[in-house]
C-alpha cells in the first residue's frame, strides 16, 4: 500500500515524464497527488526535495539492474538484463532531458548518471570479452573493435526509446532486444549462432 510520500513521488514521475522536470511545479504535483501543496510541503519542502527522492529511487533501481550480471554463462542472462533495461527506460522517460539540462537542480545528479553509464559500458565491453573466451563470439578482429561495439550497445540501450518516441515509431520490448542483439550477431561464431537460435529467437518471436 502506497503512503503519501509514495505518492508524491509517482504523481511526479508521471509529471516529469510529461512535461519535463524544469516545467513541473509544485502545485501541478500536489493536484496530480491529490493534495494541498500545504500537505505536499510536510513531506517534501521544495521540488528539489522531490527530485532528489525520486532518484534515490531511480539510481536504486539501476543499481540493482546492473547487478544482475553474469549471473549464468547463456545469452539468457544478457536478454534478461536488457528486459529490465527496457522497462526502467520507458518508466522513466523524463531522464533524458533531465541529464542533458545544461544547468541541472541536483548537480550531483548529473554526475551520478555518468558515474553508471561508464559503468555500464565497462560492463558491456566485459559481457562481450566473457562471450569471446567462452566461444560465442569471434575474437576482436581488429583493435577497440569490441569497444565501439560496447558503446554503440550503450547507445541503444539508453536512447533507443527517445529516439523511436521523437520518430513517432513504435516502441515494444521485442523491437527494443532486436535492436540490442543485431549490435552482436555479426561477430557470432556457429556456436553463437546455434545459441541465439535455440534461446533468444523463441523469445522475439513471442
Amino acid at each position: 500500500m502506497y503512503n503519501t510520500k509514495d505518492k508524491i513521488l509517482n504523481a511526479s514521475i508521471r509529471l516529469f515524464n510529461e512535461y519535463g522536470v524544469a516545467s513541473v511545479r509544485l502545485q501541478q504535483i500536489a493536484d496530480e497527488t491529490g493534495i494541498s501543496v500545504g500537505n505536499l510541503a510536510y513531506h517534501y519542502k521544495n521540488k528539489e526535495a522531490i527530485l532528489s527522492s525520486v532518484y534515490d529511487r531511480i539510481f536504486n533501481e539501476f543499481s540493482e539492474i546492473l547487478s544482475k550480471y553474469l549471473q549464468n554463462p547463456s545469452f539468457l542472462d544478457f536478454d534478461v538484463q536488457v528486459s529490465a533495461y527496457f522497462n526502467f527506460f520507458e518508466d522513466y522517460q523524463f531522464y533524458i532531458s533531465d541529464l542533458f539540462s545544461k544547468e541541472h537542480a541536483v548537480p550531483e545528479i548529473k554526475l551520478k548518471w555518468q558515474q553508471f553509464m561508464n559503468k555500464m559500458i565497462l560492463q558491456i565491453n566485459r559481457r562481450i570479452d566473457f562471450y569471446v573466451s567462452q566461444g560465442d563470439l569471434r575474437p576482436e578482429p581488429s583493435k577497440d573493435t569490441y569497444l565501439i561495439v560496447s558503446e554503440a550497445m550503450w547507445m541503444s540501450i539508453v536512447f533507443w526509446i527517445p529516439q523511436q518516441t521523437m520518430r513517432n515509431k513504435p516502441i515494444s520490448e521485442k523491437r527494443y532486444k532486436e535492436a540490442l542483439w543485431s549490435h552482436l550477431k555479426p561477430y557470432f561464431t556457429q556456436k553463437g549462432n546455434a545459441q541465439f537460435s535455440d534461446v533468444i529467437l523463441p523469445i522475439l518471436v513471442k
